[in-house]
């Protein structure tokens, strides 16, 4: 993953939908860049395509430090650039662009029994 964070130019556009937008302005690239690797898992960043979405696991599974420091397996079939690659990274880190109120909200909303007694 840093090799990836490191070869990629932080003035190169992103392709996230998101025109204009560099990876200098991205404060989650901004911290992968600066965070200290911690070396604690022999984990890897698994990416593949799955019915016409890229789909991106173990991003979510350890600390900042130790997830710069997994290995990247791509799906031999995915044809992707370093930017797309790194792009679908990243939205996943973020969450798919939910905050961390949302988040919270979205949990607290998911544990609340008697919200989900109401459901059943």
């Amino acid at each position: 993953m840093r090799e990836l964070i490191l070869s990629v130019d932080a003035e190169q556009p992103t392709v996230a939908g998101q025109r204009e937008r560099q990876y200098a302005d991205s404060p989650l690239y901004q911290e992968l860049l600066n965070v200290k690797p911690e070396y604690g898992s022999n984990r890897s960043i698994g990416v593949k395509l799955i019915d016409g979405n890229i789909v991106v696991t173990n991003v979510h599974v350890g600390s900042r430090g130790d997830i710069i420091t997994y290995p990247i397996d791509v799906d031999p079939e995915l044809k992707v650039s370093k930017v797309q690659l790194l792009d679908a990274i990243l939205k996943e880190m973020s969450s798919d662009g939910f905050n961390e109120t949302e988040q919270s909200d979205f949990w607290a909303g998911m544990t609340n029994l008697q919200k989900a007694k109401i459901i059943r």
